[in-house]
C-alpha cells in the first residue's frame, strides 16, 4: 500500500496544483534553494501527463522492491535523497517529479541480482533489465530530450545503486 500512499501525495498535490493554482504551484529542488524542495520534489510534477507517466513506472517497480523487503524499500528512497544532495547543491537548474525515484527503483533492481547472485535475485533483475532497459539510454544527456532532467535520473539512478550496495545479503 506505501506506493499507492505515496502516489495519493503526488496526485493530490498535483490536482490542487492545476485546480486551484492553474498549474503554477510547483514544489520543485531548486538550485541552492530550500532544502524543503529537495523533500518535495518527488512529490511535484509539470502536469496530469508528466505524473502519469511517472506513475506508470513507480508502481512495479516499487512493488518488485518491495518483494524483497520494506528495508530495501526505504534504501533506495534514503539513496535517492542522498544522492540528489549533490544535485541540489551545485547544478544549476532545477527539478522535480518521481522520475528520479523511478530510475532509483530501476537502478537498485538492475544491481540486486548481480550482487546477491541468488536464483531469484537474478531472475528479478533480469526481468527489470528486459522491461525497463529502453529507458537506461536517458541517463545520458545526449539522449535525454530538451527539458528533462538527467541529472536527476542518473542521481536518482545511483541512489538505487548505493542503497542495492547497502542492503545486499551475502
Amino acid at each position: 500500500m506505501v506506493p499507492i500512499l505515496i502516489l495519493a501525495i503526488a496526485w493530490g498535490q498535483e490536482l490542487l496544483d492545476q485546480l486551484v493554482f492553474g498549474g503554477r504551484w510547483n514544489l520543485p529542488m531548486l538550485p541552492r534553494g530550500s532544502f524543503l524542495g529537495v523533500l518535495t520534489a518527488p512529490f511535484s510534477h509539470s502536469g496530469f501527463g508528466h505524473l502519469l507517466a511517472n506513475s506508470m513506472l513507480f508502481l512495479p517497480l516499487s512493488w518488485l522492491v518491495l518483494l524483497r523487503g520494506r528495508c530495501d524499500y526505504l534504501a533506495v528512497w534514503i539513496g535517492v535523497y542522498v544522492c540528489a544532495i549533490p544535485v541540489w547543491l551545485f547544478w544549476p537548474v532545477g527539478s522535480h517529479g518521481l522520475s528520479g525515484v523511478v530510475y532509483g527503483l530501476l537502478g537498485y533492481l538492475l544491481l540486486i541480482g548481480w550482487l546477491e547472485k541468488r536464483p531469484f535475485s537474478l531472475l528479478l533483475s533480469l526481468v527489470c533489465l528486459v522491461s525497463y532497459g529502453a529507458v537506461l539510454p536517458s541517463l545520458i544527456p545526449l539522449f535525454s530530450p530538451a527539458g528533462v532532467s538527467w541529472i536527476g535520473h542518473l542521481s536518482g539512478f545511483l541512489g538505487g545503486v548505493l542503497a542495492a550496495f547497502a542492503v545486499y545479503r551475502e
